[in-house]
C-alpha cells in the first residue's frame, strides 16, 4: 500500500513539474488569488513573446527576404523574363518590393525623410551611417522609387550574394558588390549610388554613441572624384535604437576578425521613430584629394549625428519620439 501511494505521488509530481505553467500556477496559488494568477500569466506570456520576437531579427528578416524572392521568381515565370535585370520589364517587380518596404517603414517606424531637396535628380553618391541592420537605408531607396521614380543603386557586402536563392532579388533591387568599374559605370550613367564606408564593421561594433568606424577607407571618395559627382551625406535618427547587436562581447568580435562573417547576434524590432536626414551635398572639387574628401564627408555625417541624435541612444526615448509632433529642423 505504501509503495502504491509513492508511485501515485511520483506521477503527480512529474505531471506538475513537467508543465511550467501548471508549476508556476501552483506556486503563485499559495500567495495570490485566481485574478492575480491570470494577470501574472498574461504578463509572463507577453514578456516571453516579445523577447522571442526581438531576438529573432535575423530569422524574421531572412523569412521576409525569401518571401520577396519567391514573389520575384513567380513574377519572372509569369512574365517569361530573362536575367537582364536592368530591363524596364522588371520595373513592376521593383515597385512591388518598394511599396512593401515603404509600408513597413511607415507602420513599424513612422519613417520620414528630411532634406530631400538635397538629393539630385541626376547622379550622386549617397554616403550613410550603417546601423546594426541597414533597414533604414532600404526605406530610403524604396521611398525614392515610390515617390520620385528614381532608382538608387546600393553597394553591399559580398556575403549577401552567397546566400542561396536571393541573387535575383538583390539584382533587381540594384544591389552590387561594388567593384570600382561597376560603381563608376553606375554613376556615369546618371544614377544614385548608396554606400556605407563603415560597412559590416560599423554595423556590428558601433554602439549607442553612434561612432563612425571607417578606419582609413577613402575608396568611396576617390570614386566620387573619378565620377565627378557630389557626395550626399545621410543619417537616420534612432537607427541604433531600433536594432542593436551584441558586438561589445569580445569573443564575438574576435570571431568576426578571424572569419569576416557577421555572426554577431542582432536583436530589435523596437517600434522607434526613424527620421532620415539628408545633408547638404559636398560638391565635386577637382582640386581635392580622396583623403581630404573622405575626412570632409565624415565630418558632415558626424555633424548630422550631433545635430539630430541624442546620445547615448535610448530605446524608450526613441519610441516616445513617435508621439512628438513638434516639427523637426532639417
Amino acid at each position: 500500500m505504501v509503495e502504491e501511494m509513492s508511485s501515485q505521488e511520483m506521477i503527480s509530481r512529474n505531471e506538475t513539474f513537467t508543465s511550467v505553467p501548471v508549476f508556476t500556477s501552483y506556486l503563485l496559488g499559495e500567495w495570490t488569488n485566481t485574478a492575480d494568477i491570470l494577470i501574472l500569466r498574461m504578463a509572463v506570456y507577453w514578456t516571453v513573446t516579445m523577447a522571442i520576437f526581438t531576438t529573432s531579427v535575423p530569422i524574421i528578416l531572412t523569412g521576409v527576404c525569401y518571401t520577396c524572392a519567391l514573389m520575384v521568381l513567380i513574377y519572372q515565370k509569369v512574365n517569361k523574363l530573362n536575367n537582364d535585370y536592368s530591363s524596364t520589364l522588371w520595373d513592376n517587380a521593383r515597385l512591388y518590393i518598394a511599396y512593401l518596404l515603404t509600408g513597413f517603414g511607415k507602420i513599424m517606424h513612422g519613417y520620414e525623410i528630411h532634406g530631400t531637396e538635397n538629393i539630385p535628380q541626376g547622379p550622386g553618391l549617397i554616403v550613410y551611417y550603417h546601423g546594426a541592420i541597414p533597414i533604414d537605408y532600404s526605406f530610403f531607396f524604396a521611398n525614392r522609387l515610390v515617390f520620385h521614380g528614381q532608382r538608387c543603386y546600393s553597394v553591399v557586402d559580398h556575403f549577401l550574394f552567397m546566400i542561396p536563392g536571393l541573387k535575383t532579388l538583390l539584382r533587381i533591387m540594384n544591389f552590387t558588390t561594388g567593384s570600382r568599374e561597376e560603381c563608376l559605370k553606375i554613376l556615369k550613367n546618371g544614377n544614385l549610388l548608396g554606400i556605407s564606408p563603415g560597412g559590416v564593421r560599423e554595423a556590428l561594433f558601433s554602439d549607442s554613441s553612434y561612432r563612425l568606424l571607417w578606419g582609413n577607407r577613402t575608396g568611396f571618395a576617390q570614386l566620387a572624384i573619378d565620377a565627378k559627382v557630389a557626395i550626399i551625406p545621410l543619417f537616420t535618427e534612432n537607427i541604433r535604437d531600433g536594432y542593436r547587436t551584441l558586438g561589445d562581447i569580445w569573443p564575438l568580435r574576435c570571431l568576426y576578425e578571424h572569419t569576416r562573417l557577421p555572426l554577431v547576434p542582432v536583436y530589435g524590432f523596437f517600434p522607434v521613430k526613424f527620421r532620415a536626414y539628408v545633408g547638404e551635398p559636398i560638391a565635386y572639387d577637382p582640386n581635392i584629394t580622396s583623403d581630404e574628401l573622405a575626412k570632409k564627408t565624415k565630418i558632415a555625417i558626424e555633424a548630422l549625428i550631433h545635430r539630430h541624435q541624442k546620445t547615448p541612444g535610448n530605446i524608450i526615448r526613441a519610441i516616445l519620439d513617435r508621439f512628438d509632433k513638434q516639427q523637426k529642423p532639417d
